[in-house]
């Protein structure tokens, strides 16, 4: 994987051909960051990367200004290649070790940005509960954003808060906003 802009552009990253992560493609990173470019700042932003796998969005994040940035996942050796790669380049992503949705059932921390990459193989019950429980917690801080990177297989559509989303080869960004009613 490669970042994409900012201060580490075009730098390479490689992680352990052990770890359990599908990392988001350069095609579609490229598009989501130019989509959010236009919308936002980086350098005033809150970010939290849930199922964050090899930190790959989260480093995008880092390397266009973001300071606040929380990375959440719960494989052990996700956790410890993002901590690793974050303290060799200086970034600062904050990582926690947690299944994700324990996470957003306590998690007081809210966010501009949530991006969520979970397993394309979740069942729709708990695809649904990612926004349920983002919403529910009031996660989002003003004019944010909830991102969902899923299969084109997958339908979130009907969910409510959904706004739009974007398609990228087999990839797909979900949005979802709060909007007036």
């Amino acid at each position: 994987m490669r970042i994409i802009s900012g201060k580490n552009k075009g730098q390479r990253l490689t992680a352990p051909k052990k770890l359990p992560v599908r990392p988001t493609t350069d095609m579609a990173k490229e598009a989501l960051f130019n989509i959010l470019n236009n919308q936002y700042h980086f350098s005033e932003l809150s970010v939290l990367d849930l199922f964050a796998g090899t930190g790959n969005i989260s480093y995008e994040f880092a390397s266009r200004g973001s300071e606040d940035i929380t990375a959440v996942d719960a494989d052990y050796g996700c956790i410890k290649f993002i901590t690793a790669t974050s303290t060799e380049m200086d970034f600062p992503i904050a990582t926690i070790k947690k299944d994700v949705f324990q996470y957003l059932q306590t998690n007081p921390v809210k966010a501009h940005i949530i991006f969520a990459d979970p397993p394309y193989d979740l069942s729709p019950e708990e695809f649904a509960a990612i926004p349920q429980l983002v919403f529910e917690k009031q996660l989002l801080l003003e004019n944010g954003v909830l991102i969902i990177e899923h299969s084109k297989h997958t339908d979130l559509s009907k969910l409510e808060h959904f706004t739009n989303q974007r398609k990228y080869g087999g990839s797909v960004f979900s949005f979802f906003e709060w909007t007036e009613e």
